[in-house]
């Protein structure tokens, strides 16, 4: 059941993609603003409680409608799952503005390539060169990828199916939308959230890193992976970007997510005369777009496969 859930709300999701602005998402962004409001009194342990409130008043109704489904018909808490799946899933939530600017760089129209980044990272892209965007753009596929489609497909097969699902997409938003926005940055409120999906995307990120070796270069990937990752401000960003670009003989990392200490190729000399590391890969190009596009499918046909394999030894078995 749990690889034809996910299987058939991939499919759905293909015909009916659901935007980034659909209503229950809305809902789920006034309800965090909501929680905010009524415990934020500027202490973690405040910041704590209402995380708790956040994540477990959406999470076990989830639970709860799933296990009166079960009782019902399995048919119904079928129906549920792909449901649910289908709602925390992003696979093509933002694919609009990546395909976007893949087409714009193939053109060489650079002011629409940045102007589309700037709307979809939220960043001033005013003076990016082609590079700067095809970078920054792979950077935010491969991240937005992992969040949305790989780290939900890790919690949905836990034992809490559904609810874990919705555990980890609201985790990762609460840890978004209590420490990314400029008033919320000193805040003491968001702390706890922050800790808690760092736990929470230990064990997904690592298996999404795994996933991009797999399908990709191999060597280049895990070396990437060993040598760059901790230098990245973002360890789990660290870790999914450098087996990514590794996994894809891409140069990544930007002055925004930490290349002030990345060494590139045309620094092989340190101060001192010895060859310094070099991160492994080439200049991202308008190219490395439709590699990440690759990357990422091949990593999920990889997931798939792995699924229907232990779907398979349980039912035989």
């Amino acid at each position: 059941m749990t690889f034809l859930s996910i299987l058939f709300a991939l499919l759905i999701e293909q015909l009916k993609p659901l935007r980034a602005d659909n209503p229950v998402y809305g809902a789920i962004k006034a309800y965090a603003v909501r929680i905010e409001s009524w415990f934020n009194a500027g202490q973690v342990e405040h910041g704590r409680l209402g995380w708790l409130v956040a994540v477990g008043s959406l999470a076990i109704p989830t639970a709860l409608i799933y296990w009166l489904c079960q009782r019902v018909s399995p048919f119904l808490a079928f129906a549920w799952n792909i449901l649910i799946v289908y709602l925390t899933l992003g696979f093509r939530h933002y694919s609009h503005y990546f395909t976007s600017i893949q087409y714009a760089l193939n053109a060489g129209d650079t002011d629409t390539a940045r102007r589309l980044l700037a709307e979809w990272t939220r960043q001033d892209t005013s003076g990016m060169d082609q590079n700067d965007i095809a970078r920054l753009a792979v950077e935010k596929a491969l991240v937005t990828s992992h969040r949305h489609v790989f780290g939900v497909f890790f919690w949905f097969l836990m034992p809490f199916g559904p609810a874990g699902a919705v555990f980890y997409r609201v985790a990762e938003y609460l840890a978004r939308a209590w420490n990314e926005p400029e008033h919320m940055r000193s805040e003491a409120f968001g702390r706890f959230a922050t800790t808690a999906y760092y736990w929470i995307d230990w064990v997904p990120a690592r298996l999404t890193a795994a996933a991009f070796a797999v399908v990709g270069n191999f060597e280049d990937a895990i070396y990437a992976w060993r040598n760059f990752a901790h230098r990245w401000q973002n360890e789990t960003t660290g870790i999914i970007l450098s087996a990514g670009g590794g996994a894809m003989g891409v140069r990544l990392g930007t002055p925004v997510e930490n290349a002030s200490k990345l060494v590139l190729a045309d620094a092989l000399m340190d101060a001192g005369g010895i060859e310094a590391e070099v991160l492994p890969g080439e200049e991202p190009t308008g190219r490395a777009l439709q590699s990440t596009v690759g990357l990422v499918w091949r990593a999920l046909l990889l997931w798939m496969l792995l699924l229907l394999l232990l779907s398979l030894a349980v039912w035989l078995g």
